[in-house]
């Protein structure tokens, strides 16, 4: 491919949300900094996930080792604060962002942390283009920070193996969600830095199935996830206003 082909292909980032996450780098792994609410929302995330790929592909959601022998895909990775869970789990993890000082504080914390994590500076695009193919691709809380959707779902979603699956959480584009994702949680809780999100990009749970199956696949679950003040947690919720988590599968070959 030539140099202006290159130049000129489609691209899913958004240059403005790279930058305003490389300046948050070095607060990923601060579980009382700026990413305090992700650190808050792991556990419901990683349960969700768990759970759902061990009742998938016969495995026990308890074992220590209940993924090992699964190839990961980790889009949009931040600081690995899902990437490396799912590697202690027993996954092979390739872990990709589009900022290099993310995926430098990434490197440094599963180093020091003795985990194994195949963390790339890159793009779903560029992945999808050079034949990569997961088991399961976590697609958390980035659909909403990319510039083309439809490009990002549909490289996302190639690279689902047949029989694999997707996990997609977002935000809803409700006025509830920007009454409580960006006033709450920005301008008067002060859990996210003002300017995290932005309204227009949120996206519903309709446009997520859509994209499901625009590239062949099909939406199986889905739950919403709310925060709890008195017990200071996430829990699920059949509640999909604002946070949601929805689950895709590829059909096996040979399946209709």
């Amino acid at each position: 491919m030539s140099a202006t082909a290159k130049a000129q292909r489609p691209s899913t980032v958004d240059a403005d949300e790279i930058a305003r996450f490389s300046a948050l780098s070095k607060e990923w792994w601060n579980p009382t900094g700026k990413f305090r609410v992700l650190h808050k929302f792991n556990p419901v995330r990683l349960a969700y996930i768990r759970d759902h790929v061990a009742t998938h592909f016969g495995r026990d959601p308890k074992s220590d080792t209940a993924l090992k022998g699964l190839c990961f895909l980790d889009i949009g990775c931040g600081g690995g604060l899902i990437s490396e869970p799912m590697a202690r789990l027993g996954a092979d993890v390739v872990a990709a962002d589009a900022s290099r000082t993310n995926i430098e504080v990434a490197r440094i914390h599963a180093e020091s942390s003795g985990v194994a994590v195949d963390y790339r500076e890159t793009t779903a695009e560029v992945l999808a283009e050079a034949g990569e193919r997961f088991d399961v691709v976590l697609n958390l809380e980035v659909i909403e920070h990319v510039a083309d959707i439809g490009l990002f779902m549909q490289a996302c979603c190639s690279m689902v193996k047949p029989g694999g699956l997707m996990f997609v959480a977002t935000i809803n584009r409700t006025m509830k969600a920007f009454g409580l994702a960006i006033v709450g949680a920005e301008y008067v809780l002060g859990w996210l830095p003002k300017g995290t999100h932005q309204w227009d990009k949120f996206v519903t749970p309709a446009e997520i199935e859509d994209a499901f199956a625009a590239n062949g696949m099909r939406a199986v679950d889905r739950t919403g996830v709310f925060y709890n003040l008195l017990a200071d947690e996430w829990r699920t919720s059949r509640d999909m206003d604002v946070n949601y988590m929805m689950l895709g599968e590829k059909p096996a070959k040979g399946d209709a």
